[in-house]
């Protein structure tokens, strides 16, 4: 059971960390598939809640995942094989196959997730562009938490450097004895980062379906690039010495950085976004309306049907009303002002100042006058 003592000399943390997790039959199960998993289940769980703000079948989006992870994972592999510098797979083809001895790049797992997962949303009739924009919401909550597999087997670290956060362990030493980048955490927090932003900007920004898409291409593709240019252990291309997941990154920005510049007055949306282009789109937020409905519930005061309360003082006279019951002398006109004393007053009592003021307009003559012209009985 081999262990690494991980150091970060410039801000006093030492640790010592085991790649596998636990044995099971002798079979060891590794932090690197346990944190992967754990990052798909959030995010699944994540999307799957939100399905309902973006207006989408939570069955049809479940099917465009499961397409999802099957063409991540052999975009994945296919991924790293082409681009594999040694001859390992020439030498051996079906070594291919062997996936559990590591061998996956993120970049090829998102574009194989998003071919496939686009392609079953089109095939279930749904927008493939919102499910886009909730798809990339997920893979920045996976990105996020499953980058610290990389710390778990020690691997994907930087080049030398004498920064507080440096970080030394057995495996870093062939680099550098005083410390290298742990790219690790630097695209673990830019992938945590972006996912709190688009997360407020899908709920209150959002324009049109796929802006979130294009936005997430956008950012990731910036931190990739630099974060891999820190990096010694990166694919690169065949014949021209340049790291391959940069020129990807390095596209995906230009194209998204376009494509959000054109797509730039588009309205057309399906789901939770701006609240003028929702309007726009005669788009309901159903959430929002559930939520309305279940406070009003909880105070006891009836609402309409799109969801508004009523505007009765309080539940009990909105229920009397509707049983045909009178409420005239409990309800409180809407809009009234209450009295400069602050207290309220019986229609009895209102009227009593009224009597008294009108006994005190009549003289001793005027009620002499009244008794004469009264006529008396017999």
């Amino acid at each position: 059971m081999y262990m690494y003592h991980v150091q970060f000399p410039g801000i006093g943390i030492n640790v010592t960390i085991n790649p596998t997790a636990f044995y099971i039959n002798g079979h060891p199960f590794a932090w690197y598939g346990i944190l992967i998993a754990i990052g798909f289940l959030l995010a699944f769980f994540y999307t799957l809640k939100s399905c309902k703000r973006f207006h989408m079948d939570e069955d049809k989006f479940t099917d465009a995942v499961i397409a999802g992870i099957i063409g991540g994972i052999i975009g994945a592999r296919l991924y790293y094989v082409l681009f594999d510098a040694s001859d390992e797979f020439i030498k051996n083809p079906a070594s291919i196959f062997y996936i559990w001895n590591g061998g996956l790049a993120i970049y090829g797992g998102i574009i194989g997730g998003l071919l496939c997962g686009a392609l079953m949303a089109k095939h279930h009739k749904i927008s493939v562009p919102a499910v886009l924009d909730l798809a990339s919401l997920g893979f920045l909550i996976g990105q996020s938490i499953g980058r610290w597999g990389n710390f778990m087997n020690q691997e994907a670290f930087g080049a030398a450097t004498d920064l507080p956060w440096r970080m030394v362990s057995e495996n870093t030493e062939s680099i550098s004895t005083t410390g290298v980048h742990p790219c690790f955490l630097y695209e673990s927090l830019w992938c945590l980062i972006g996912f709190l932003l688009l997360h407020g900007f899908s709920r209150k920004f959002r324009r049109y379906d796929g802006q979130v898409f294009l936005l997430y291409s956008l950012w990731y593709g910036v931190g990739r690039f630099f974060i891999e240019g820190l990096r010694t252990d990166s694919l690169l291309t065949p014949y021209v010495p340049l790291r391959i997941s940069q020129v990807v990154a390095a596209a995906a920005v230009i194209v998204s950085a376009t494509l959000l510049i054109v797509f730039r007055k588009r309205t057309s949306l399906t789901g939770c976004g701006s609240k003028k282009i929702m309007e726009l789109n005669a788009i309901v937020d159903e959430v929002a309306v559930k939520k309305s409905r279940k406070k009003a519930k909880e105070n006891a005061v009836p609402i309409l049907e799109d969801g508004t309360s009523t505007i009765f003082e309080n539940g009990e006279q909105a229920r009397k009303v509707m049983a045909g019951e009178s409420v005239r002398n409990e309800t409180v006109r809407f809009g009234e002002a209450k009295a400069s004393s602050g207290t309220a007053q019986s229609p009895e009592q209102s009227a009593e100042p009224a009597v008294q003021a009108s006994e005190k307009k009549s003289s001793p003559e005027e009620k002499i006058q009244d008794n004469n012209n009264t006529p008396q009985g017999k």
